[in-house]
């Protein structure tokens, strides 16, 4: 599942005009870098929620031949991104799916990102497991980290006024489970994210290679940096 429904407020005013998944970064929509993720490691299906300037973005997904394209549809209500799922289960069936942020964008070590979360998933110990960023390498970030990540891999959430080494990623591999006793109608997937973490069964994985968090417009100059040198 490719979260695309926000309205992406810290984008503006790009997103005045344009939903922030369609937002390019070195000639290529945001949303695109993440669907050619998932196209990379054989996923062949991804559901796409949809609500600011949701024409845009079908237009857009229109044009794509991989993976294939699922809408689920918030026009009528914003759901958050817990209850984005939730909408989205009947869909996504009963396994654990990857899960991603449509900004959610890094570039892969020397093996894919999504493909060490899938080897490393296990349901029987975890609800989820997150794709966690080093704070000290990310480009763009600086803030104080989201999580602190125990030996075995399971992740507790900063406290104030701590500065952790850990931010989520954007990505990560949840199993329907986790929404066994979720709320209905609009809600933040953080909710069942601290569920899990009550019952030890929120872990992460660290990203390899470089994470790129693209919030602002001036964000994307330094992404934009990044990748050229990766390539150069």
């Amino acid at each position: 599942m490719v979260l695309a429904a926000g309205l992406g407020v810290r984008m503006r005013p790009l997103s005045d005009v344009r939903p922030k998944p369609l937002v390019a970064v070195a000639g290529k929509a945001l949303i695109d870098h993440v669907l050619d993720r998932l196209a990379e490691v054989g996923v062949e299906t991804a559901v796409v929620n949809v609500h600011h300037l949701a024409d845009q973005i079908e237009r857009h997904l229109a044009c794509r031949r991989a993976p294939e394209i699922v809408i689920s549809d918030e026009r009528d209500a914003l759901l958050d991104t817990g209850g984005g799922v939730v909408k989205a289960l009947p869909v996504l069936g009963a396994a654990p799916f990857f899960h991603l942020n449509s900004d959610a964008i890094w570039i892969d070590g020397v093996r894919p990102n999504l493909l060490r979360l899938a080897e490393i998933f296990d349901p029987a110990r975890m609800d989820a497991l997150l794709l966690l960023a080093a704070t000290s390498t990310s480009v763009g970030y600086a803030g104080r980290g989201d999580f602190t990540m125990a030996p075995d891999g399971r992740i507790s959430r900063r406290r104030d006024p701590e500065v952790v080494p850990f931010v989520f990623a954007g990505a990560a591999i949840l199993s329907s489970a986790l929404f066994s006793t979720a709320p209905r109608g609009a809600f933040s997937l953080n909710l069942l994210f601290d569920r899990a973490i009550e019952s030890g069964r929120l872990y992460g994985l660290r990203l390899e290679g470089v994470w790129m968090h693209i919030g602002t417009p001036e964000a994307i100059a330094a992404a934009e940096a990044a990748i050229c040198a990766s390539v150069a």
